[in-house]
């Protein structure tokens, strides 16, 4: 695991020296070393910062076929590599290191651009062919590895993180029509960032430089089946033992390292059970780490540590107060470069620094079960509303999901969705809600702002990023609404700002096994009566490894993984050190909400009911990420499209 950057010049030597101060930002995603490759007077330079969590006696190099003609640098893990390895080096091909990303460039003097189907894992890589003067680069099919890349005067620039490229030397400026977007809806398009310039490798896609000229394409997409696909005709049984496998084998390969490997656990069924297999696979009881919270109701340490007793297991156990949250607000957000809507982000951000002081290099954590089950309460209302479900069942749905309310079930008042409906021929919940989102936000912005895009559709702009004909059109709703919420809030947040984010700022590389897409390819032909039964969420999965968990997980019922609201004044203390940052230089210089309406509206926060302090503390988070972010990166603005 590692931090990558490079840049490849159009006329000229690289920049070498941009890309050593590219490395420097990144030394927390790589403490053990660094390498760079700029032969003199040379149109690249590739470097990168090393985790060693394969072969810790390798130094950190750039690594290189036989005759030094291809190079690469690589973030992440590829899986089964030693099968890979043997069946290269009987084609005639000699390895220089014990390191799996050596295979990358093997694959690709065999394979040419087709070498992505091979690799199975989380990863992002640039890669450097001297021969054709071609630079590749490419992230992984779900958006586990982060990289973004910025084309300044014809000069490429890439690097696992944006704030790599500043320190290259890249401007620092908002994109304001981004800017809009996540205000309005929370998610940007997958190739987009919040800062005018810096685009991001979509997930499954790869880059090519050539000549000047740089194409970005996609090599690999979700592929749900259309309606009238026949049915594989299998039984339950048949999905239960398939899913089984296929999530033991995605554990088993997840376990390879030369370092101790823990699990984070929470008081949901994928966390657990990736725990409950870990330690089949592995016959013995890995550490566990959990978080709690002083407010009950968010509380679920008591669920993980009754799983962790089952496994046998030691469970690190971190306690987080509202004050602790806001204290590591600024860090985390710096380390996510993204607006969160709760929380959970410095809650994260500290359990990762607790990983860290452990000991722990390495933790397999359950993201993305939601995504291929069909976890979320949004996804049960699509499935009803298709199945002409009554007002009393939906609301029903609504009273036993508050904590997603205003986030992921529909609260109040929505902005237009006739983009949707025109578009898809329904509206999934989750885009509802963020609309709902948006439009409490919508009051907290600046009149310039407001004016600038008065004509913009947030939801049009989403959809305008995806190949709605090839990959929505003909599918169920529920794979629809699961193909959106994978390309939108799985990958550019729950993968990028909490995950990879707040953990490899701690030099912690999170393995997520559900993310495996050998099973992808075996779950996203379940019919929707597998992955929803009635009320129950995750049918399938839980039946897959009901052996594995404990009574309460196999029958509780989905928890989004949320901390305590941070708008609920119940704590002095909390709502002192939101008062504190939202009346401080950060908002003040933040070009695009009206900081007196801040102020305002948070004041009024004090009388407002639980419900209505719940419904804002996602407009809140938004709010002080957006001044932290400010603060921090000090960017100006630009009038950037999120549509180029």
């Amino acid at each position: 695991m590692c931090g990558i950057a490079a840049h490849l010049s159009r006329a000229g030597p690289a920049d070498s020296r941009g890309v050593s101060r590219a490395l420097r930002a990144l030394r927390h995603r790589g403490p053990d070393g660094s390498a760079l490759y700029a032969p003199p007077g040379g149109p690249v330079a590739l470097g990168l910062t090393r985790l060693a969590i394969l072969a810790p006696e390798e130094p950190a190099t750039v690594i290189s076929n036989e005759d030094g003609s291809i190079r690469a640098v690589v973030n992440g893990e590829f899986y089964g590599f030693e099968q890979i390895r043997a069946g290269l080096e009987s084609q005639g091909h000699r390895f220089g290191t014990r390191l799996d990303s050596e295979v990358l460039i093997h694959l690709y003097e065999e394979r040419g651009f087709r070498f992505l189907d091979a690799l199975r894992g989380e990863f992002a890589f640039v890669l450097w062919d001297s021969r054709s003067r071609l630079l590749l680069a490419a992230r992984d099919r779900f958006g586990i590895k982060p990289l973004c890349y910025a084309v300044r005067g014809g000069e490429l620039w890439l690097a696992s993180e944006a704030k790599a490229l500043f320190a290259a030397g890249l401007p620092a400026e908002w994109d304001a029509a981004a800017v809009y977007q996540a205000l309005q809806v929370q998610y940007l398009p997958p190739s987009r960032t919040l800062f005018a310039g810096v685009r991001q490798v979509p997930p499954g896609h790869l880059l090519l430089a050539m000549d000047g000229e740089v194409q970005v394409r996609r090599y690999w997409d979700l592929d749900y089946p259309v309606c009238d696909e026949p049915d594989p005709g299998r039984t339950e049984a048949d999905w239960v033992e398939q899913v089984r496998h296929d999530l033991s084998e995605a554990v088993r390969l997840r376990l390879r390292a030369d370092v101790p490997v823990a699990c984070v656990v929470s008081g949901g069924i994928d966390s657990s059970s990736i725990l409950g297999l870990a330690a089949r696979e592995s016959g013995r009881a890995p550490d566990a780490f959990t978080v709690g919270f002083d407010d009950a109701a968010y509380d679920e340490s008591s669920i993980a540590a009754e799983m962790a007793a089952r496994v046998g297991g030691h469970l690190h156990h971190l306690r987080l107060s509202r004050e602790a949250l806001l204290e590591a607000l600024p860090d985390a957000v710096c380390a996510g470069e993204g607006l969160a809507i709760n929380g959970h982000l410095p809650a994260k951000y500290l359990l990762s620094r607790v990983v860290r002081d452990a000991g722990y290099r390495v933790v397999l954590t359950g993201e993305g079960a939601d995504e291929l089950f069909a976890g979320y309460a949004h996804l049960r209302r699509d499935l009803w509303l298709h199945e002409g479900a009554g007002a009393p069942q939906l609301e029903a749905l609504v009273a036993s999901n508050t904590a997603s309310a205003g986030t992921m079930l529909p609260w109040g008042e929505s902005l237009p969705l006739g983009s949707l409906v025109r578009t898809l021929g329904f509206v999934p919940a989750f885009l509802e809600a963020k609309g709902t989102l948006g439009r409490r936000a919508h009051a907290l912005l600046s009149d310039d702002f407001l004016r600038e895009f008065a004509d913009s559709d947030p939801f049009h702009r989403l959809l305008a990023d995806f190949d709605v004909t090839g990959q929505l059109a003909g599918r169920h709703p529920i794979h629809q609404s699961l193909y959106l919420w994978n390309r939108l809030a799985l990958s550019g947040y729950i993968l990028r700002t909490l995950g990879d984010g707040t953990e490899m700022a701690h030099s912690v590389e999170g393995r997520v096994p559900f993310l495996d897409h050998h099973l992808f390819e075996s779950v996203r032909q379940l019919p929707p009566s597998l992955l929803i039964r009635g009320a129950t969420e995750k049918y399938i999965l839980r039946e897959a490894v009901r052996p594995w968990v404990t009574p309460t997980l196999y029958h509780r019922q989905k928890h989004p993984f949320l901390a305590p609201p941070l708008a609920l004044c119940g704590s002095r203390g909390a709502y002192g050190l939101v008062q504190d940052t939202l009346r401080g230089s950060g908002l003040a210089a933040f070009p695009f909400f009206d900081r007196q309406r801040v102020l305002t509206w948070l004041d009024s926060l004090t009388q407002a009911t639980p419900e209505e302090q719940r419904a804002a503390d996602p407009v809140l988070m938004l709010v002080l990420c957006a001044a932290l972010l400010q603060e921090h990166y000090r960017p100006g603005a630009s009038a950037g499209d999120t549509t180029r």
